[in-house]
């Protein structure tokens, strides 16, 4: 086994999903507050006042773990150097092989050619790393403000509340609808993943799945002399077992949730 995750980040991972089925599942009833299942679910979680402490107690649990990530990405600014977090192939920024990647698996998927190579990040893992900085930003800051709508309106003009809440719920939507479906198949419905992809839960994949998933990356490490510094011990037993389960939960939720979504966009009620 290869070590792709530290614990660290497979934790913050875990964050993440909390939260963001949390925030979902307080969310979403009251943008489709016009229908049925909204209020069905929101009686079901005990009431308006209920789900809005739910809500914001995610909130806070999403701000605590984009605080850690960010005092992370400082530490290894100055630990590994800001240049290799900016540009190269363990950088999480966008290259241009990225967008040539993105053109050759659009071929591949339509049989005019091979499938790309891809480095230690494929261009969907860097897109959804970078879709939650966007969304925990332009969500975050509207969410303050409909938070604390006095101290908004103190140094803001009021009609900022109003735009909040359209970019609060839009944005939030946007983030749903594309982990749901995007995401999920990724991490779940590709066939050489169903029913789940371990790696976030572990931290680690087999040499034989990074050499043909990441081969430039395998071939590099193999190279500098650096994969065996990265081997590690295989899962537990008892935690092999469970992992097929662990897709469940979020999986079931986040399905229900864009079923839902989908009527209340279609049906008025």
């Amino acid at each position: 086994m290869i070590q792709r995750f530290t614990l660290f980040h497979r934790i913050t991972h875990g964050l993440i999903i909390v939260s963001f089925l949390g925030l979902v599942m307080t969310g979403m009833p009251l943008l489709y507050s016009h229908t049925r299942w909204g209020e069905v679910l929101y009686t079901l979680m005990g009431g308006y006042e209920v789900a809005r402490l739910i809500h914001r107690a995610c909130a806070v649990v999403t701000g605590i773990y984009a605080g850690l990530h960010l005092a992370w990405l400082l530490w290894r600014a100055a630990t590994a150097g800001l240049k290799s977090m900016l540009w190269g192939p363990d950088s999480l920024v966008p290259q241009p092989k990225d967008f040539q990647d993105l053109w050759q698996d659009c071929r591949w998927l339509v049989g005019l050619g091979p499938r790309p190579a891809f480095e230690r990040w494929a261009y969907w893992e860097k897109f959804d790393y970078w879709a939650i900085f966007w969304g925990i930003t332009i969500i975050g800051i509207s969410g303050l403000a409909l938070w604390f709508p006095v101290v908004a309106v103190r140094y803001l003009p009021p009609w900022v509340l109003n735009a909040a809440l359209t970019v609060h719920g839009e944005e939030a939507l946007l983030a749903a609808g594309f982990i749901f479906t995007i995401h999920f198949f990724h991490s779940h419905l590709r066939p050489e993943k169903f029913p789940v992809d371990p790696v976030m839960f572990t931290g680690r994949v087999t040499e034989e799945e990074l050499s043909r998933e990441h081969p430039l990356y395998y071939q590099r490490l193999q190279a500098q002399g650096a994969l065996e510094t990265l081997r590690v011990t295989p899962v537990p037993p008892l935690l092999e077992r469970l992992l097929p389960y662990l897709w469940i939960p979020p999986v079931v939720v986040g399905g229900i949730m864009l079923l839902l979504m989908i009527w209340g966009s279609v049906v008025r009620g």
